[in-house]
């Protein structure tokens, strides 16, 4: 199955000169959800995963499902302010600014096997600053996963030599 097709540009989100990768055509067809998923957890069915941590909001969306197709738990990391216990937070440089993401503290140990998993690689600083958060509880980091990487941006740099595998590339 081609996933691109189940994917749409939109020009000029969310600003001028910007085109968008929506996947919102994928999410609605129940084979290309299910085939993303699989493809997703491929690589790393033989890794004994035991966590699958996705970045808020669409990481959600397929970590919850990789999780269960490799029998892992699933941790979210979110934006600030949105979990409710304590937490750990990394701070990352934006292109223009800062921003953060959280975890909470008994999120994972230094025993468990951690997959991450987002929809989008791009410039690869929240995937970046989700990596430093599994790798401070002293966890494994098996890789990142994702739908879509934006390969022009060289994302994957950030990650310093962590296996990333991406569905589609742009």
């Amino acid at each position: 199955m081609d996933l691109r097709t189940f994917i749409r540009d939109v020009p000029d989100f969310p600003k001028p000169g910007i085109i968008f990768k929506d996947i919102t055509p994928l999410l609605r067809s129940s084979r290309a959800l299910d085939e993303t998923v699989q493809r997703l957890a491929e690589p790393f069915r033989s890794e004994r995963v035991t966590s699958v941590a996705a970045i808020e909001s669409r990481g959600f969306i397929f970590g919850s499902c990789v999780a269960r197709a490799l029998g892992a738990g699933f941790i979210p990391i979110r934006k600030p302010g949105k979990l409710p216990w304590t937490k750990r937070r990394n701070e990352y440089v934006l292109e223009y600014g800062t921003d953060a993401l959280e975890i909470h503290d008994d999120a994972l140990t230094s025993d468990d096997r951690v997959l991450i998993i987002d929809d989008v690689l791009a410039t690869g600083g929240t995937a970046a600053a989700a990596s430093a958060l599994v790798r401070d509880f002293g966890a494994t980091l098996i890789g990142a996963a994702v739908v879509i990487e934006l390969t022009f941006l060289d994302g994957r740099k950030k990650l310093n030599g962590t296996f990333v595998h991406s569905l589609i590339q742009y």
